[in-house]
């Protein structure tokens, strides 16, 4: 199957989005130019949107609203959770590990988080240590090229 940049994209079976594959891709804007904190201590990951607003207002002293995304970790180390305000509003993006944990970076006493930058969370999602040649444990994902018929 071949997507042009007028595909319908269907992100649920049942009702299709009138969206074209240019922008379902940039609805997903992570990126280099913005900056990260990771909030300190355990996040208990039942908690949506409106209640990870509160705790990066009241626990880190920021306003989401400002576009800088807010990286929130789970006691085992094995989920994360990343909220970011866009243009329209709030997203929230998660991640969950099968096999390994994330590592954490220094704590900053002065900004109260973990300040890190794009590659920094490139690095702990992916399980890239200091050490280019030992990686944290991951889960492989199956692909079609992977499977025997």
């Amino acid at each position: 199957m071949v997507l042009s940049p007028t595909s319908v994209v269907w992100l649920n079976p049942r009702r299709p989005c009138n969206y074209s594959l240019n922008s379902a891709i940039a609805m997903f804007c992570l990126n280099d130019t913005m900056r990260y904190f990771l909030c300190p201590g355990k996040t208990d990951m039942r908690k949506g949107m409106n209640s990870l607003c509160g705790v990066v207002h009241d626990k880190m002293g920021y306003d989401v609203r400002l576009g800088d995304v807010f990286i929130f970790i789970n006691r085992q180390r094995t989920t994360m959770k990343l909220l970011h305000a866009e243009d329209g509003g709030l997203v929230l993006y998660i991640k969950r590990l099968e096999e390994g944990t994330f590592r954490l970076p220094s704590y900053d006493k002065e900004s109260k988080s973990y300040p890190m930058q794009w590659r920094d969370l490139v690095l702990m999602v992916e399980g890239i240590n200091d050490e280019p040649s030992k990686r944290l444990k991951r889960l492989k994902a199956l692909r079609k090229s992977d499977m025997q018929y």
